[in-house]
This record gives structure tokens, sequence and C-alpha cells, in this order.
């Protein structure tokens, strides 16, 4: 038999390519000869370079949310050359099936999603009572669907901390002998994923009084929020918000001892890192997308309105934003 040379179609939101490790481990345990390639978002690709299952990190050209159908033919037509023996698309959508289709590959497995037929000729069902976890949906892709799903391993990424001491002295930062917390305030799905800022600097403070050194995570779009943390703590923070790339960011964070994250991609890395995690939910489902590490912390208030899953907390007065208001710097605090 032919040694089989897997193609899967990435997602683009940074906590699911963490997940999507998972699946990597089990097919490497299914045949530890298969070939995995990842087509995915660029920005995804350094999640990929720290998962050594992955052989070829292949970075799709596409604008996120245009079907550019003649360039997705193009790219298609030069993979069909690769030799891929099965497709697995982890993405939902109907212009991602069209790559492994005009690639010629010869099994191309997912859920069925948005009318997937003949794109797809695998199409596996998806019972969302059976499969609740988005890390198991991947799996059910991986596995035999005739048998019961594997267990689930932990999403494991591999960081350089020599990396990590070389981009901090270049920023001018210099590490203490002391514990490390890594702060992540923010979160690009929206504000309702996100902890107020103003308790995210109680807990900052309460850290550095106890002689932590605090850092701050966050992408540019998010300078404005470790900015006002920092500022809230008279600038003793180490504020590294826009000033890493994702790669950086995760071998930094591999210095750090816990991490308090919102429900972020980040909080997938700190997971996978196995760093002592405290994760915050407020809109979304800490059921549907857990950290996947066994000793994180979860704080979630599961109120009646909760989970939502808006982007913007629909309610007003004292019941908006109340999942995450009420969620006490004290209560994180005190685990520390």
């Amino acid at each position: 038999m032919p040694a089989k040379k897997i193609l899967i179609i990435g997602p683009a939101w940074v906590g699911d390519m963490v997940m999507a490790h998972s699946l990597f481990q089990i097919l490497k345990q299914q045949d530890p000869t298969v070939q995995i390639d990842v087509a995915a978002p660029a920005w995804t690709l350094p999640l990929l370079d720290r998962m050594p299952e992955v052989s070829e990190k292949i970075a799709l050209p596409f604008k996120h949310g245009q079907l550019d159908l003649r360039t997705r033919i193009q790219f298609g037509r030069r993979l069909s050359h690769e030799g891929y023996t099965q497709s697995i698309n982890l993405v939902n959508s109907l212009k991602s099936a069209i790559l492994p289709f005009v690639a010629g590959i010869q099994i191309r497995t997912g859920f069925l999603g948005e009318m997937r037929y003949g794109l797809l000729n695998d199409i596996r069902p998806l019972d969302k009572s059976v499969l609740a976890k988005t890390v198991e949906r991947f799996i059910a892709l991986g596995s035999d669907k005739e048998k019961c799903l594997p267990p689930t391993p932990q999403p494991k990424l591999l960081a350089d901390k020599t990396n990590a001491k070389k981009l901090l002295t270049k920023l001018g930062v210099q590490l203490e002998g002391k514990k490390r917390l890594g702060l992540c305030p923010g979160a690009e799905y929206g504000e309702a994923k996100r902890w107020p800022a103003t308790h995210y600097a109680e807990v900052a403070k309460a850290a550095l009084d106890q002689g932590w050194q605090v850092l701050l995570f966050g992408s540019d779009k998010e300078m404005s929020i470790t900015s006002a943390i920092n500022q809230m703590t008279q600038s003793r923070c180490i504020d590294l918000g826009g000033k890493t790339k994702l790669g950086d960011a995760i071998d930094i964070m591999s210095l750090c001892e816990t991490v308090i994250s919102n429900d972020s991609g980040l909080m997938h890395v700190a997971a996978a890192l196995n760093i002592k995690l405290i994760a915050i939910y407020g809109s979304s489902d800490p059921h549907h997308t857990p950290p996947m590490h066994p000793d994180a912390r979860i704080q979630y208030l599961a109120l009646p309105c909760s989970p939502c899953f808006k982007r913007i907390c629909p309610l007003a007065g004292e019941a908006h934003m109340a999942c995450l208001n009420q969620i006490h710097p004290k209560d994180l605090i005190d685990q520390l």
C-alpha cells in the first residue's frame, strides 16, 4: 500500500488550530508513517511550526470571506501533483471544499456544512449533542466512523525559550528571578468575551505587590487594552501588546508560571504550553471550547442569559456584561 499523505484544510482561528493538534496526534497514533500537511491562513502557520506532527505548512492566499474561485482552482491544480491520498476539511464552508476537489484527492472527508455534496465524498454525520466539543468534531473526522472516538490527547506546542529570552532582551525587558504571570485581556471575537480591563488591572496590581512579574499579551488590535491596564498599574507591567508576532508570543508565554486569559486563542496556547491557567468565560461556552488542559481552572457564572455567543452584549443596565463584570478580581487573586 502507498504511504498515506493527508491534506488538512485548517481553521482560521488560533484557538481552533491549537485544538486541531489533538487530531494530528491521533492520526500519527493510527499510522506513524502518515504525512500530515496543513493548508491554512498564513497567520496560523507559527502554531504549525510548533507541532512536530505536521510536515508541510501551506499558506492559503485567499482573503477572509471571499470566494475568489479562479485563485482557488489554480491553487488546487498545483496541489494535484502532491500525491495526497485523503483530505480532511476542518472548515464547514462551501468554498473551503473546492481546493481538495480540484486537486483530485481521492478521499475528501468532512461534515456536510454548506451543502457540499459532490465536493466531499466522505461526508460524516454531525450530531452536536454527541460531539459537543470542537476538538471532538475534529477527532471524529480523522477516526473510523464505525468506532467510538479515541481518548482526546492534550494539544502541546513546542516553544523556544532561548528565542523568547533573546526577544525580550531586544525589547529592553529584563527577566527577574521571580514568578511570572501572563495576562491575556483581549479576544478578537468581540467585547462580550473580554473581562474588564479594570478587573485585570486589580489582579495585576495584587500580583505585582506579591512579587510577581506581570506580562501583558495582545495583538496590535489590543494595544489600547494592554496599555490601559499598564497605566492603571503605574506602568509596572511588561506591556507586550502589539510588540510580538504570534510565534514570538508563544515562546515568551512559555516563560510564565501562570496565565489568566479570556476565552481566546491565547488561552488555548497557554493550555498547550502546559502552563497553569485560569480561563474566563462570558458570552461563550466552556463546555464547547474548553481549555485543553486537565488542571485548567474555569471562571464562568452560567447566568440565565449565558452563553449567548454574541460579540457585543445585547442587554442594558446592570445586566449589561454581567456574565463578566460579576466575576470579581478577588476570586482570581486568591487563586494566585
